[in-house]
């Protein structure tokens, strides 16, 4: 409680905090609007049967919104591909300009998210047209129909508003991340996930009430969800320390070095990243066959993504793999670390400088990766799994925990960053003598 009255005492950490819960404010307001023309019950009757399909993965990252066919519908998912398509560009090499504006500091990596925001909106116009049509084309249990008039004014009006709204939720998901506490885009997904634990908590009180289950059911899942977190934390927060020492050297007529200190390397360096991005990949394919439901092809490739069989499960666990290896290439660069290593005097002990710290480092990233991985893969896949074989009543997926903790972890060690640093701040500019307290401006006396 402590720490909560320190965050709304400091002005600067407080502005950020009330602007990141009015942004989420604003979302979910926006997700609560309908667009007119829809039926709302079928709309919700569908979802409900498809929350452990992709449909229903797509509806937790759009906030709930895409199942209320809301004006943010779409959510952050065409800027996520967007950034998937340019970060995968950059990558590969395809293209040598975007190499040079990524190597061009504030001025290349601004030049770079226009880029992404023109390829958001063409993937926004495309993603929501594909989405208008698939929905038209849908009937909820019962033969409701999904849509009470659909002709081309309809379609029309439709694919404008979804990408309204998708540009204005990345506007607002870049200004949560310059003017708030963590990422925005990462917030707005959580928010959606965590709006669903008031119903989750009551379904199970429900079915504990009903005797549908047993009580100690009932505690079992909720110490299965508890274990989950556990670890989710313990593998996100968990690093491997490679030691380094740092040689003496002669300044002027001053000793420096000689100290010992380690390079952190995370096990899931890519956190959420990879999820997101695995899940986001898979959606392209069913926006694509939404323009040809009827299509013998396209049926079978939806029954496919929409889950509920072992080979999605291992495509779904493969490309999260790829994605944990991807993002640690992009975010770090072995042979950069090792130069500067090299240039401040540093050395791992065994290890000669220059290339063969470099492929030390790249060896035991390899495998620390691999684990984290395999974890992060598991963990998304396996409450399905247990929900389908076992009738296991999981009421969130792996996906979302995953989510969830890895934005939470994120979110409050920006948190800590900002009061750890104001602290210190204020700590450094009172001094004290002969017992009475004074300010030195950027220095410290006692």
């Amino acid at each position: 409680m402590r720490g909560l009255g320190d965050i709304f005492d400091i002005p600067e950490l407080r502005k950020r905090v009330l602007f990141t819960l009015g942004a989420i404010a604003v979302f979910r307001v926006g997700a609560a609007i309908p667009i007119p023309g829809v039926n709302g019950d079928a709309i919700r009757a569908i979802f409900n049967a498809q929350q452990s399909s992709l449909l229903g993965f797509l509806n937790t990252f759009s906030g709930g919104a895409l199942g209320r066919f809301s004006i943010f519908s779409m959510g952050v998912v065409p800027y996520i591909n967007a950034s998937i398509i340019m970060s995968l560009l950059q990558g590969a090499h395809v293209l040598p300009f975007l190499d040079r504006l990524a190597k061009d500091g504030e001025l290349g990596r601004r030049k770079l998210n226009s880029y992404t925001r023109y390829l958001t909106l063409f993937l926004a116009v495309f993603q929501s047209f594909g989405l208008t049509i698939a929905i038209s084309k849908m009937q909820a249990p019962g033969g409701l129909p999904t849509v009470i008039d659909p002709t081309w004014t309809f379609y029309c009006v439709t694919v404008l508003t979804m990408t309204a709204g998708t540009i204005f939720v990345m506007w607002l998901g870049e200004q949560m991340t310059e003017q708030g506490i963590g990422n925005g885009v990462s917030l707005l997904i959580f928010t959606g996930i965590v709006e669903r634990i008031p119903a989750a908590s009551w379904s199970l009180f429900e079915l504990v009430r009903l005797e549908e289950i047993n009580l100690f059911a009932a505690i079992a899942i909720v110490a299965a969800l508890a274990a989950v977190i556990i670890s989710v934390v313990w593998v996100e927060t968990a690093q491997r320390k490679i030691p380094v020492q740092y040689a003496k050297r002669m300044v002027g007529r001053k000793m420096y070095g000689g100290s010992q200190s380690y390079l952190p390397l995370k096990v899931d360096q890519s956190g959420v990243i990879a999820v997101i991005f695995a899940l986001s990949l898979l959606s392209v394919p069913v926006t694509i066959m939404t323009f040809a439901p009827n299509q013998p092809w396209a049926e079978g490739a939806m029954r496919f993504f929409g889950g509920g069989n072992w080979v999605y499960d291992a495509v779904y666990a493969g490309l999260i793999i790829f994605f944990c290896y991807f993002y640690n290439s992009v975010s770090i660069n072995p042979v950069d670390l090792a130069e500067n290593m090299k240039k401040s005097g540093g050395f791992i002990p065994g290890i000669r400088p220059g290339e063969p710290t470099a492929k030390h480092i790249e060896w035991i990233l390899e495998r620390i990766t691999l684990g984290g991985a395999l974890f992060v893969a598991a963990i998304a896949v396996m409450p399905d799994i247990m929900k389908r074989q076992f009738s296991v009543p999981f009421f969130f997926g792996g996906t979302s925990l995953l989510i969830a903790v890895g934005v939470a972890l994120d979110t409050m060690g920006q948190l800590e960053a900002h009061l750890i640093m104001r602290h210190y701040e204020g700590f450094l500019k009172k001094g004290r003598i002969q017992g009475r307290w004074f300010n030195v401006g950027s220095g410290a006396a006692r």
